[in-house]
Order: C-alpha cells, then sequence, then structure tokens
C-alpha cells in the first residue's frame, strides 16, 4: 500500500548532510532556453542564488545557506529523473520533457513561460494523409508524445522514427511523411517548405515535485507555490497594463 511505499521510500541525504531540523530544499533546474526565466522568476518570488549567476562559474551545485536551498542546472530530459529519485526535491523544466519521460511526479504549477506547441508538420501534400488514416511514418525527438498522439487520440497506426535533432530534414530527404516537433514561431518551418499540420498540444516551463518531498516537506513547498502563483498572477497584471 501506499504507507509502506512511503515507509520504504529513500529520503536522500546528500553527501556531508546530516539530518538536521531542516533539510535542504533541493531544485533541478533544466538548462538552456528556461534557465534564465526560470531564475527571474524564483528571484521575483525571493529565491535568489547569487553564485548561478556567475557566467564563468565552474560549479555544478549551488547553495542559498540562508535560504536552505539548493541549486543544480541539469539537461532538461533529466529533470524528470533526478525529481522521481528524490535527488531534486522540485524541478523545473518544459512540460514537453515531462510527458516524453513520464516519470512518477507531481506536476504542480504552470510557470507560464517558454510557451509553444507541440504539433505535426510536414509539406502541405502530407495534410491527406493525416485524414485517411493511412500507415505513414512520422520522425520525432519525442516518440512517447508521437505514439501517444496518433496511436490514442487519432488511431492511427503509424511507424514512429526517434530522432536527436534537425528533425526538418525528416520530410525534406523522404524519412518520413510527417514530424512532431516544438514550433514557436514556426519560420523554420516555413523557410523549409513545411507547415504546421496539425496541433498535439500547448507547452510551457512547469513546476514538478517529488511525490515524497511533497508529503515530507509539505508546508515550505505548499508556501513556495503559493508564492510563485502570486508572483505569477502580479505579471499577468502587469501585461494587461502594459498591453
Amino acid at each position: 500500500g501506499l504507507l509502506e511505499d512511503f515507509e520504504n521510500a529513500k529520503i536522500p541525504v546528500w553527501e556531508g548532510e546530516t539530518m538536521s531540523d531542516e533539510r535542504y530544499l533541493t531544485f533541478a533546474l533544466g538548462k538552456g532556453r528556461l534557465a534564465k526565466q526560470t531564475l527571474k522568476t524564483l528571484e521575483k518570488s525571493g529565491i535568489t542564488c547569487e553564485e548561478m549567476k556567475d557566467p564563468a562559474t565552474r560549479k555544478l551545485i549551488f547553495v542559498n545557506e540562508e535560504m536552505k536551498m539548493r541549486f543544480f542546472l541539469a539537461k532538461g530530459p533529466d529533470v524528470p529523473t533526478y525529481v522521481e529519485y528524490g535527488a531534486a526535491d522540485i524541478g523545473i523544466v518544459g512540460e514537453d520533457t515531462i510527458l516524453e519521460e513520464a516519470r512518477n511526479i507531481y506536476e504542480v504549477l504552470d510557470l507560464g513561460f517558454g510557451k509553444c506547441r507541440m504539433c505535426v508538420c510536414g509539406p502541405e501534400k502530407s495534410r491527406e494523409l493525416l485524414q485517411h488514416h493511412e500507415l505513414i511514418r512520422v520522425a520525432s525527438k519525442y516518440p512517447r508524445i508521437a505514439k501517444d498522439y496518433f496511436y490514442n487520440k487519432k488511431y492511427q497506426t503509424v511507424e514512429i522514427i526517434k530522432l536527436n535533432g534537425s528533425i526538418e530534414l525528416a520530410p525534406i530527404v523522404g524519412l518520413s511523411e510527417v514530424i512532431v516537433d516544438i514550433v514557436e514561431t514556426g519560420s523554420t518551418l516555413r523557410e523549409n517548405g513545411l507547415q504546421v499540420l496539425e496541433e498535439v498540444c500547448p507547452l510551457s516551463a512547469r513546476m514538478v515535485v517529488n511525490q515524497v518531498s511533497m508529503k515530507m516537506e509539505n508546508e515550505r513547498i505548499t508556501a513556495l507555490i503559493q508564492k510563485l502563483k502570486e508572483v505569477l498572477a502580479e505579471e499577468e497584471v502587469q501585461k494587461k497594463q502594459e498591453g
């Protein structure tokens, strides 16, 4: 049962850390396009980590002693892994990664930045292949998301080909009829004679929490989520006033 799971679950004790009154809350932050905005949002909610701002730093782990918080940057797809295993209590990463990794973690908050969409894209001539349930090849960096969309939402049997980058190439060189990829502005697609054929789902940065931490550190984490919600609400109001 759940209780036993909990008693057997490992609460991670890091190297050189004793279980003092208050353990460190550890954050795993996705590197790349979301990292800067993540730090800005955390800062607005009163969570600062000066060391992280130093571009020349070679450190892997950053600590805010006063707040008893610890931060590290990780490759996006690894963030849900750190969180599931309790090496991080909290993670901030794109929804695309959360869906593709499908880990046992709680998704607690949409942070509203890093907005884009997961789409099925291809040349115009591929549009009808999506309407007649034809067996086609789909190339993607996100095979799980692609498979879920075609099999469970469209009920279309497809062959999924996993690629690691430059997904737009696939339909151009004839590897696949369509691709499933993240679209921000769509300019790269248009330059290559491709277009959005169907939208799979909207994406943005999310906050995820380890399931045990959510119980053990409920007060601190809930307070943090509440504070972030207030920051996001204030930002919305500002946007409206400026807009």
